[in-house]
């Protein structure tokens, strides 16, 4: 028996990173799971998104582990792509319990030289996609009783950093978000909480844009990225840390364990936010 037999989870970002491992950390519990993705690339982004061949790859892992799955392309920048889904998972599931908003972009530039594509593109994905994922999902929520919602932060939504303006504002905005579905979802038995996680083995800091920024200069490398990456926690040991880090601390939220837990904001960060933020480009004069 596991601790989500008989629910239905809504993942967005599902097909690699972090997403891959909520889905199949869910599923091993007995959760079904409704997984999207899109499977184009985004031209403010600067590294290659999730391939339909990833999605179809996680799919075939949440199936192995005996749930029933659906695994569709979505851009959560499109209500209506998101609404097709979930009516789609109403009419073979039965409804949604869990919805996770994982979902996410970064990229990088001052604020002074963001391009206004960047930064819509930010913020129409890591915040006004993850309103569209909640929204999307709401209605089966009320008509079932309640459900969990748990959307994706970052440490970054709490601290600023050099060249992270967008990101910084939206995910931010997402704590907000989150706290607003709380206030507004608890009348229905809906729980809304936040994960902000710190520098998590993802396809999102493993690229030359991230390697050059854990080691300060240009020509970093991936080695630089887990050396840099210690410079960011505070227990012994952690730089870089597991996807499964940010699932299990979901599954503890969309589970009976956190049946009374709601409005809340979890760091998943190696006790990085309680250190004094790391300055990677001193004034020295």
């Amino acid at each position: 028996m596991g601790s989500l037999d008989g629910k239905v989870a809504f993942i967005t970002g599902a097909a690699r990173g972090m997403g891959q491992s909520h889905a199949t950390t869910l599923a091993r519990e007995g959760a079904d799971i409704v997984m999207v993705d899109i499977s184009e690339n985004i031209g403010s982004v600067p590294y290659d998104v999730a391939t339909a061949e990833q999605l179809e790859q996680t799919r075939a892992e949440v199936e192995a582990l005996g749930s029933r799955v659906i695994a569709a392309h979505a851009d959560v920048r499109r209500q209506e792509q998101l609404d097709s889904v979930v009516a789609r998972a109403v009419e073979e599931f039965g409804g949604i319990d869990i919805c996770i908003a994982n979902a996410g972009i970064w990229s990088m530039a001052p604020y002074w030289e963001m391009r206004e594509q960047q930064w819509q593109d930010m913020v129409d994905i890591n915040l006004s996609g993850a309103w569209r994922t909640a929204k999307a999902a709401t209605p089966s929520m009320i008509e079932r009783g309640g459900g969990a919602i748990v959307l994706i932060s970052s440490v970054n939504g709490l601290e600023p950093n050099t060249n992270f303006a967008h990101y910084t504002s939206a995910k931010a905005g997402v704590i907000g978000l989150m706290m607003a579905i709380a206030f507004e979802g608890g009348p229905h038995n809906i729980r809304c909480n936040a994960i902000c996680p710190g520098v998590i083995d993802t396809p999102m800091n493993d690229w030359q844009g991230a390697y050059d920024l854990f080691a300060g200069k240009p020509g970093g490398t991936r080695d630089d990225r887990y050396a840099g990456a210690m410079h960011w926690s505070l227990l012994r040991g952690r730089g870089v840390l597991p996807r499964s880090a940010v699932s299990n601390a979901i599954l503890w939220m969309v589970a009976d364990s956190g049946e009374h837990v709601t409005g809340l904001v979890i760091p998943i960060d190696g006790g990085h936010s309680v250190l004094p933020r790391f300055n990677p480009e001193p004034v020295r004069s």
